[in-house]
């Protein structure tokens, strides 16, 4: 089974959230289960840094009129999963972030940026990169690969199957229509309807419009995304499509997210011996400037602040819960106004609250070994996996019950407490009230030493590994694929004989 995998980012060349977590570890697991899959991503230069020993795959004349184009082979560092970077400097070589400015500000050719990423994983599906590597699947993610199954659909000869997964329905790669000419698409009445949304264009829909297979990243996301509330526009197409679309939970890399081997900790622990964990939140509230108080109850905030996590409703709440003696620390970026709020509120409450803006991966390991409680409150959650990642700290999660953290969390309710399975908090509505009376639930546990400590260790005996989605992804590509061979060789063998990695470069014209 040979699968292309394109995304947008993957860890740790280039993250801006869970997606990139995904498309790391996902390829890797299922390389485990003997499927011969090789990632596509956008050349950023901190990519290109990063990447071990890049060789010339493939030189393209011109593409999109977008300059000098390479792919460069490599392998996903940590890993040996084969990656094909695309190096074109002209819409990639700049400093900022992958998807916006400095300012925050969207990049202003973001279309053409990501419609490149979609012709070259084309040309690789149709044998053009290297005619002895075809994929029986492609599989895309999120709005910035949409077009690929859009263009596949025009194939003459046997094709690909393609699988798009959602991560997040409201982003959606919504461009204004004069875009459509510098685009690539074929000139035919019949492309628009695929892309056209309400007078602009949308690479989700495109995408959604075309599939073979549809999936998000848990099954209740599935089902709330065919309705209005959560459909974004979409969700009368999704139903029309309902028969493609599936749910599989996102899984968990714990050779990432694990607190007894966590290279970011300064005291390592396990669920059978947490002790270490009361050292960790001495020095977390250190670092961060936090009263070194271990009886008081620490609250975390990870999330990215944007208006689905609920950023406005937690400022408006935290008066109230810092009144009840709980600590907050804050590690996130985002909206530049919830952040001056945030960081006014550390202003009004020294040692009780502290605001670390930006994105720093060790700095927000190291916070979760420290921390009691996540506040990872959503308006809308796909998967929710910095919920699953505290789980296995210990640290029990408060969320909406909403989207994948319904499905990860099981609420502290007193049937669920005395059966032994409850593992965190859910409240249901987006409100200041809502999320309080579930923090003040949460805060009067959490002084019952004994059942706190039972509710830690259900936290930390949860298991989302990715065995089971790889699993499951394989199930599908088998069902749109039947007649892929299996592999004779190892995945690691077939890594290292890969003519993608050892093939002489190819010149390519513009596509």
């Amino acid at each position: 089974m040979r699968v292309l995998y394109v995304a947008s980012e993957a860890f740790p060349l280039a993250k801006t959230g869970g997606l990139a977590d995904v498309s790391a570890a996902l390829p890797a697991a299922l390389r485990e289960l003997d499927v011969d899959v090789r990632l596509l991503l956008p050349g950023y230069p901190q990519a290109i840094e990063q990447a071990p020993s890049p060789k010339l795959a493939a030189h393209f004349n011109d593409i999109l009129g977008c300059g000098e184009t390479r792919l460069l082979a490599t392998f996903l560092p940590g890993s040996r999963v084969p990656l094909w970077l695309i190096d074109c400097p002209e819409l990639y070589g700049r400093s900022g972030g992958l998807y916006q400015d400095g300012s925050g500000n969207n990049w202003p050719d973001n279309a053409l940026r990501f419609a490149l990423l979609n012709h070259v994983a084309v040309m690789i599906a149709n044998g053009e990169v290297d005619e002895q590597w075809r994929p029986d699947v492609v599989h895309i993610h999120d709005w910035h690969a949409g077009l690929v199954p859009l263009l596949l659909s025009r194939a003459t000869a046997p094709r690909p199957a393609t699988v798009l997964t959602i991560h997040n329905l409201a982003y959606q790669g919504v461009f204004a229509f004069d875009e459509l000419p510098r685009l690539g698409l074929p000139d035919g009445p019949d492309f628009y309807p695929a892309i056209e949304f309400y007078g602009q264009l949308s690479f989700l829909k495109a995408a959604i419009r075309c599939a073979d297979a549809i999936t998000t990243v848990s099954p209740s996301y599935a089902r709330e995304i065919l309705t209005p509330e959560f459909g974004c526009g979409l969700d009368g197409l999704l139903r029309e499509r309902s028969d493609r679309l599936s749910g599989i939970m996102n899984g968990a890399d714990y050779h990432l997210w694990d607190p007894g081997s966590d290279p970011y900790l300064p005291y390592p622990y396990t669920q059978r011996e947490r002790s270490p964990k009361r050292a960790c939140k001495i020095s977390i509230q250190e670092e961060m400037g936090l009263e070194a108080q271990t009886e008081a109850p620490l609250a975390a905030f990870a999330s990215r602040l944007a208006h689905q996590k609920m950023p406005d409703v937690v400022l408006d709440a935290l008066p109230t819960l810092l009144a009840q003696g709980m600590q907050f620390a804050l590690v996130a970026e985002g909206d530049a106004g919830f952040e001056a709020r945030f960081r006014e509120l550390a202003a009004r409450y020294p040692g009780r609250v502290s605001v670390h803006i930006g994105y720093d991966e060790p700095l927000a390991h190291r916070l979760l070994a420290g921390a009691d409680i996540l506040l990872h409150p959503s308006r809308y959650e796909p998967c929710g996996l910095a919920a699953i990642y505290a789980l296995r700290y210990g640290v029990l999660p408060l969320a909406r019950r909403v989207g994948g953290t319904a499905d990860s969390i099981v609420d502290a309710t007193l049937d669920n407490i005395q059966a032994g399975i409850a593992t965190g908090f859910l409240f249901d509505e987006p409100s200041a009230d809502d999320l309080i009376a579930g923090m003040t639930r949460a805060l009067s546990l959490y002084r019952q030493p004994i059942l706190w400590r039972q509710l830690q260790s259900n936290a930390m005996r949860q298991d989302f590994g990715w065995q089971h989605s790889a699993r499951a992804y394989v199930d599908l590509y088998r069902d749109l694929a039947p007649g892929a061979s299996k592999p004779e060789s190892e995945p690691s063998e077939r890594a290292e004989e890969s003519n993608c990695l050892n093939a002489e470069p190819i010149e390519l014209m513009a596509g």
